[in-house]
């Protein structure tokens, strides 16, 4: 269920709660293929399956980190939603870890914990969320960032 914020207050009303968890997704041995062919990291950890059944501690392929990363940004629309904002744009990553990996073929989710919304000058605001990434059936997160977003007033 996606969180809906209207303007600066209901923003700050945020700080300190969780949402989430989003709906799981698939993650393909193609999805990791496009995604090794855009970023030109094609490293056999990732790509070479036959290998990786025998040569990985995994015994599969896994996704690049920063696929996993990038794949956050696909769950926010099921999250959250700011309303009441002229515009927002993505500032970028903060303490971006992989604590795990994400094999071909499992699924993830990923939740946002609000932990600071500040007025930065101009009107515009800063918004800092932390998002979890997790594995289905998996004991750690596979992606612990802190998302970064401008948004004008």
């Amino acid at each position: 269920m996606t969180t809906t914020v209207n303007g600066i207050d209901e923003l700050k009303a945020l700080v300190g709660q969780t949402i989430g968890p989003s709906d799981w997704r698939e993650v393909t041995q193609a999805d990791i293929d496009k995604f090794a062919d855009v970023s030109g990291d094609h490293q056999w950890i990732h790509v070479d399956v036959e290998r990786a059944k025998t040569e990985s501690p995994f015994g599969v392929t896994i996704a690049h980190g920063n696929m996993t990363l990038s794949m956050a940004d696909g769950f926010r629309d099921q999250l959250f939603r700011s309303e009441g904002f002229k515009m927002g744009i993505n500032y970028g990553w903060n303490k971006v870890r992989y604590p795990a990996p994400v094999p071909s073929g499992s699924r993830i989710r990923a939740s946002i914990e609000t932990l600071s919304v500040d007025e930065v000058g101009g009107g515009w605001y800063q918004l800092v969320q932390k998002w979890t990434v997790e594995v289905d059936g998996g004991e750690k997160p596979v992606c612990v960032a802190e998302s970064v977003v401008r948004l004008l007033e």
